[in-house]
């Protein structure tokens, strides 16, 4: 039977730099940015194996599926003239 691992990604926009940016408590060293959430995901795609093989949290014959649950958060500011 293949296991299946669930991992927590938190990303928010970063207003100044102009990209979304991820970071996660359960993919030790993940934090990574992209200009489109899209492109986020698919970074997050590769790197959080990569980055649980280098942590011992998987082995690198590891066989089943990672899955990530991606929480973004954006704020905006509007300026209403008067």
């Amino acid at each position: 039977m293949k296991q299946e691992i669930t991992d927590k990604v938190e990303s928010f926009w970063d207003v100044e730099a102009k990209v979304w940016v991820a970071t996660s408590a359960d993919v030790p060293g993940l934090a990574t940015e992209a200009d489109t959430i899209e492109a986020l995901s698919q970074k997050l795609r590769e790197m959080i194996p990569e980055l649980m093989v280098l942590n011992n949290i998987i082995s690198s014959d590891y066989v089943g599926y990672i899955q990530f649950k991606l929480t973004s958060h954006r704020e905006e500011q509007i300026k209403i003239a008067s």
